[in-house]
């Protein structure tokens, strides 16, 4: 399988083309600029020469044009690279990874995109894509520690049930990451909005916090 990251040349998309790659995955890094994408997978294979072959730079239609796609833009600009690319995109399966967030005063705040979440917005621009939103709380930084686990849950929720059991197996592999069946995508209004909480507690604390629910059973099933 084949995931394509579009606009994955920034920290959160690049780190994670680095971790899907380092277990397995055949990865493309895509962008507006596809020498813009061949030298951060460059430097991502000089860093971590256990993912070299499985990493790859190209434009954004390259990415497009894998079996899964990320959308990691930034939030502003996810739908419009979208309806860009949605011939390739049709029928496969999105993740949505980006959260409108602001900084006012020193806060972090949730902004409302159209449709009420980023996710929603992309699906309403690739109607005939699976999105699933996913990713949303794992620190940057920590996904581009490939030699270490991330302790995290990673809460997924689409419209298409086959789809949250694809991204939960993707997500399964990831050492130290628990995926959790959150419903349908409505509810990445919520989840996309709860960031905000995550980074303010980062600013405070010092730290780089990532969510971790309890009361669920270990090895439970993640969809119903």
């Amino acid at each position: 399988m084949r995931i394509g990251i579009l606009g994955g040349t920034g920290p959160a998309g690049s780190a994670l083309g680095a971790r899907l790659a380092s277990i397995g995955y055949d990865v493309v890094i895509g962008s507006r600029s596809a020498e813009r994408a061949s030298e951060v997978c460059h430097d991502l294979t000089e860093k971590y020469p256990q993912i070299v072959g499985r990493i790859g730079g190209g434009d954004n239609a390259a990415a497009a044009a894998c079996e899964i796609v990320v959308i990691a833009t930034p939030w502003d600009s996810a739908a419009t690279t979208v309806q860009e690319n949605s011939v390739a995109l049709e029928g496969k399966i999105l993740i949505s990874m980006a959260n409108a967030l602001v900084r006012v005063a020193g806060e972090f705040q949730p902004l409302l995109p159209p449709r009420g979440s980023v996710a929603a917005h992309i699906q309403a621009a690739a109607p005939r894509s699976k999105v699933v939103a996913a990713f949303h709380h794992l620190p940057a930084k920590e996904l581009g520690h490939l030699g270490e686990p991330i302790d995290s849950d990673v809460l997924i929720c689409s419209d298409d049930r086959d789809s949250i059991r694809t991204v939960s197996e993707i997500v399964d592999r990831i050492p130290g990451c628990r995926p959790l069946d959150a419903g349908q995508l409505s509810n990445a209004t919520a989840i996309e909005a709860f960031t905000a909480v995550l980074l303010q507690l980062n600013v405070r604390y010092k730290t780089r916090v990532a969510p971790k629910l309890t009361g669920i059973r270990d090895g439970s099933p993640v969809t119903s």
